[in-house]
């Protein structure tokens, strides 16, 4: 009788074993991840940091620092290689403890061509595993792309894609358990690796942040050229930087004030009236004013690129207010040109010849070949159904003030997912667009910049950043109605606080209460704004 009743004990025991989910195992040490076997990958290094001071290489424009006080972790080196001529490399850091749970990747910047450990060391000391990847290439530039297809494919969308598949299994590996979320986080070309993950691969990532996304890729490159022809093609044209300050001023006077205070910061462009023939010289030409030749090439900057002989736009143009930015592209009649992204764009990328001339550009022939030959770099497909349908969250945002990035691609972007998803409420149950009043190109600018975008430093309050945000949205359900962004004394957040300002779900935007200082987010509230598109100017 007793061993019948161990008998059936243990086939009880069995029985709830199956049906029970599998513990995970143990934590596996750092180095022996080397020897994980992982399709088309190679762990090259598996080694653990000690806590302390990690040394950091300066970023130019970006970050000066060169070191950073670390938690102990697990640093992951390792290369993916999907096609015979594949070199994604990436490297995931996993913290020695601690650990919250979540994995989060992070995007780049530029062409990449690098992993930056600025970039990881943030999430790091907050209990994140992180990663990220150089996109499939070695340096910066587009030399690269030359004669390499398989390459370009990997910049485009399957470096990231295999990141994250590859990181989730060291992660499980390492730890013994899977990560309860997964986060991705990028801005600018980050931005548009973002939206590609969305559109592309809408199970990576339970939440994504993109931030001044280049999603319209090729077009973005024509914008730049479009930019310095329009200030070089007749010398007449030049703009001295002391007349670009004139026309800012100018912008700023004309549409500050539409939010209902006056603080040098145009929160509505897009209602904005601004004309720059207003400047035009009456009599002979000064720094106080702007001749026809010169108010003729500010229009074109802000009408953006278009087809000569259809009238069809090709991209959007800057917005006012940004105009102190546009100083690169009006270079000094006879100075040297120096070569921007726009030109290794075309003579990596699209011709792949790096002694292509760009005088030789054809607006009018050149898009359809672009696109033709590299359309799976746009990240512009509204169809999010996967992504929503997954559970996906998406938080987007754009600084007003990109001199790079037209702003108007986001919101355009946002109003095709808004019509595909049938209305403004359904876009909203799983994408938020966040326009950011005088920001420029990811950070910096006259207004409220920081709110954990991950080119400008972090918010003083912790529950006011942007991936905070979006972790309560993916875990508890709760959507972001506002985002505080601070703007600190020389956006140095060891100095202090000038303002903070409510960040608003477009097309929703802050205005001023009327009581209390305008330079407290409290005193603004979110407000409906009927939105009238601005005349050509």
């Amino acid at each position: 009788m007793i061993k019948q009743r161990i008998g059936l004990a243990i086939l009880f025991l069995l029985a709830m074993c199956a049906i029970m989910p599998t513990t995970s195992i143990a934590q596996q040490s750092c180095e022996s991840l080397t020897n994980l076997k992982l399709q088309d990958t190679i762990i090259t290094s598996a080694t653990s940091v000690l806590a302390g001071p990690f040394k950091l290489t300066p970023i130019p424009t970006l970050s000066s620092e060169t070191s950073t006080d670390l938690p102990a972790f697990c640093r992951v080196v390792g290369t993916i290689k999907p096609t015979q001529d594949s070199d994604i490399r990436f490297e995931v850091w996993l913290p020695a403890s601690g650990w919250n749970g979540r994995f989060l990747q992070m995007g780049n910047a530029g062409f990449a061509g690098a992993i930056l450990p600025l970039f990881l060391t943030r999430p790091l000391a907050n209990g994140y595993a992180v990663a990220a990847t150089d996109d499939g290439h070695q340096g910066f530039g587009t030399a690269w792309a030359i004669g390499h297809p398989e390459k370009v494919i990997d910049f485009a969308y399957r470096a990231v894609h295999l990141t994250s598949e590859k990181s989730k299994e060291i992660i499980k590996s390492f730890y013994g358990t899977a990560q309860k979320y997964s986060y991705f986080n990028g801005c600018s070309e980050g931005g548009r690796e973002a939206l590609m993950e969305a559109q592309r691969y809408p199970d990576d990532f339970d939440g994504i942040i993109s931030g001044n996304p280049g999603h319209v890729w090729n077009h973005l490159f024509f914008s730049g050229i479009w930019n310095n022809r329009a200030f070089q093609s007749d010398p007449a044209s030049y703009l001295p930087p002391a007349k670009f300050a004139l026309v800012e001023k100018a912008a700023v006077a004309a549409c500050d004030t539409k939010d209902g205070v006056e603080d040098g910061i145009i929160s509505d462009p897009i209602s904005c009236d601004f004309n720059a023939s207003s400047l035009l010289c009456k009599g002979a030409e000064s720094d106080s004013c702007l001749t026809e030749a010169q108010v003729t090439a500010l229009k074109k900057i802000y009408s953006g690129p278009q087809n000569s002989r259809t009238g069809e736009r090709i991209n959007f143009g800057i917005e006012p207010g940004v105009e102190t930015l546009l100083t690169p592209f009006s270079p000094a009649p006879g100075s040297p040109k120096v070569p921007g992204l726009a030109d290794l764009f075309f003579s990596g990328m699209v011709f792949e010849n790096p002694k292509w001339n760009v005088q030789t550009l054809n607006f009018d022939e050149s898009v359809a070949f672009t696109d033709k030959k590299l359309g799976f770099l746009n990240a512009t497909n509204p169809d999010l159904s996967k992504f929503k349908a997954s559970g996906g969250k998406l938080l987007h945002y754009h600084g007003w003030r990109d001199q790079g990035v037209p702003p108007m691609t986001s919101v355009d972007y946002y109003e095709s997912v808004m019509t595909d998803s049938k209305g403004l409420k359904n876009t909203q149950n799983f994408y938020r667009l966040f326009m950011v009043p005088g920001m420029n190109h990811c950070s910096g600018g006259p207004g409220p910049n920081s709110f954990g975008n991950i080119f400008a430093p972090p918010p003083p309050d912790a529950e006011n950043d942007i991936q905070k945000s979006i972790e309560r949205w993916v875990e508890k359900g709760i959507a972001p109605n506002k985002i505080v962004a601070t703007k600190y004394t020389d956006d140095d957040p060891k100095k202090s606080v000038v303002m903070t300002r409510p960040l608003c779900p477009y097309p929703q935007q802050a205005r001023w209460t009327g009581k209390g200082s305008a330079n407290d987010a409290a005193n603004f509230t979110c407000k409906d704004v009927k939105v009238t598109r601005k005349a050509k100017r």
